[in-house]
């Protein structure tokens, strides 16, 4: 030990004999601590900023693998959570097709009912109370009639009711329509 400036060079060399001991202790327990071969000045003695920089280096693998893995599990989580949600959706999407069919199927039965009634009314009545439904259940009415019935029935209609009624019935004929004219 070389006494160059006092006490404060005793003190240096004390706690450079005591402290790479104890961080080579701490580097040891680290895995991945020896990941990068410790460079040296030509003395073979580290400085303090040195090691703090060594010290980084060698734990900077480990951090990265370590927020890594707890990535992987965040990501993990939200994916389950996003399976069960669009499992719950493809649930409710099955339940809403299957509602629909069956509200479809009473319509068609309904419409069709309502159609043969509508054929045997005179059409002064039949126009009288299709004028009061709902324009587009009348023009699917009226659209399912033959021609002959469904102009006397048009005759008799306020003339803007019916104006609408024809409207939708040729949007419904014009493959090129998807939009309700109304």
């Amino acid at each position: 030990m070389v006494k160059m400036g006092g006490q404060n060079t005793v003190v240096s060399d004390l706690l450079r004999r005591v402290a790479l001991p104890a961080v080579a202790l701490v580097m040891l327990t680290i895995p991945g601590a020896f990941a990068q071969e410790a460079r040296t000045p030509a003395g073979g003695e580290l400085t303090s900023e040195e090691e703090i920089k060594q010290f980084c280096t060698n734990i900077a693998d480990p951090a990265r693998d370590q927020r890594y893995l707890l990535q992987k599990q965040e990501l993990e989580k939200l994916r389950t959570d996003v399976d069960g949600r669009i499992a719950e959706m493809q649930k409710r999407k099955d339940e809403y097709q299957d509602w629909l069919k069956r509200r479809d199927d009473f319509l068609k039965q309904a419409e069709a009912g309502l159609t043969d009634i509508y054929k045997k009314m005179k059409p002064d009545a039949a126009a009288t109370q299709l004028q009061e439904m709902r324009i587009e259940v009348a023009a699917a009415v009226i659209m399912r009639l033959n021609p002959t019935q469904s102009s006397l029935i048009l005759n008799e209609m306020d003339p803007k009711k019916a104006a609408v009624i024809a409207n939708i019935i040729a949007s419904a004929s014009d493959p090129n329509t998807s939009k309700d004219p109304s």
